[in-house]
């Protein structure tokens, strides 16, 4: 199956079944199809591994500091998604192999952005702008899967590296690990997500004195600021944590993991009034689940759980479609 073809146009998207067609502005077109678990040998970019419900996902271009090239901006969206379509996992880890976690995105990008500052300024800008939003998917896809997303990171972390794992559920990293939100300083604004975000994972003052002055904050400060739980001192002690944390994640019931994530983003953008309504008309559905009799059932016969898996994703479009 060929997933991906590459070329230079101008910028659309849009997508008709399983396939899906990227155009992004001022980055160039990728085309390809939904991605099955089937198809995860062929990456690029990252490396996947699904054992035990948990799925690791390493990126896998240490000699380039893992920056982010084009096919990244595919590659991970489709791996997310494939694995939250399967239902192939309860929760994923997001890792690295080499000495840093990403270098950001790759300057290739940045100079064919600035090589296509032509045509007619609005409709450029209108072009730029929705090649922003694609790119901002690639992040969201994080928050909007069923699973949880845990970043286990060492080394630097930058521009790009930081959008991503303030998208990300649960953040570790080594000692010798540091961020740095690099925009600034280039002379352009963070737009992926960090400046959306950052400020709901830490203090606000501390979030606009790291993008204000682009400086590194290193792993001490960020445990002491709450944006990572954990400092671990090496990568094997890193991998183990989070390791650890991600089987008592998927030891849980997928429906009731499922349901904490919905309800904790909704209530970190809407007020408690609302986030109580949410919740409440969540419970009343979920409550019927066989999943709390399995929990309570394992703990009178003092042993684990044992829990179904989710549904895979099925789209009831394309399904009404080519029924008729």
């Amino acid at each position: 199956m060929k997933i991906y073809e590459y070329s230079m146009r101008h910028g659309f998207f849009y997508s008709f079944g399983n396939v899906i067609i990227s155009r992004i502005p001022n980055y160039g077109e990728i085309r390809f199809q939904a991605m099955q678990i089937t198809d995860f040998h062929r990456l690029k970019t990252p490396k996947v591994t699904v054992a035990k419900s948990i799925a690791e996902i390493t990126f896998c271009r240490p000699r380039k500091l893992n920056s982010m090239n084009t096919l990244f901006w595919s590659e991970l969206p489709s791996v997310l998604e494939g694995i939250d379509r399967e239902a192939a996992a309860r929760v994923a880890i997001i890792c690295a192999n080499g000495e840093h976690f990403t270098a950001g995105m790759d300057l290739a990008i940045f100079e064919h952005m600035l090589s296509r500052f032509d045509g007619e300024p609005a409709r450029r800008a209108e072009q730029l702008r929705l090649g922003i939003f694609e790119l901002q998917h690639v992040y969201n896809v994080i928050e909007k899967i069923r699973l949880p997303v845990i970043a286990a990171l060492k080394g630097a972390c930058v521009g790009g590296g930081v959008d991503l794992i303030c998208a990300t559920d649960i953040r570790f990293c080594t000692e010798d690990a540091f961020f740095v939100i690099k925009e600034t300083e280039l002379g352009i604004n963070a737009d992926v997500g960090t400046l959306q975000r950052l400020q709901r994972v830490m203090p606000s003052g501390l979030a606009r004195e790291l993008a204000y002055t682009s400086r590194p904050m290193d792993a001490a400060e960020a445990l002491s600021c709450g944006f990572v739980n954990f400092v671990s001192k090496n990568h094997n002690q890193l991998m183990t944590h989070a390791r650890n944390i991600a089987k008592d994640i998927a030891a849980h019931s997928p429906v009731a993991v499922h349901g904490t994530k919905l309800v904790l983003y909704y209530s970190r953008d809407h007020n408690v009034s609302d986030s109580l309504n949410y919740v409440a008309t969540w419970q009343a559905g979920m409550l019927q689940a066989a999943d709390m009799q399995e929990a309570f059932q394992a703990r009178k016969e003092r042993r684990a759980s044992k829990f179904e898996e989710l549904y895979p994703r099925r789209s009831a479009i394309k399904n009404m479609i080519f029924s008729m």
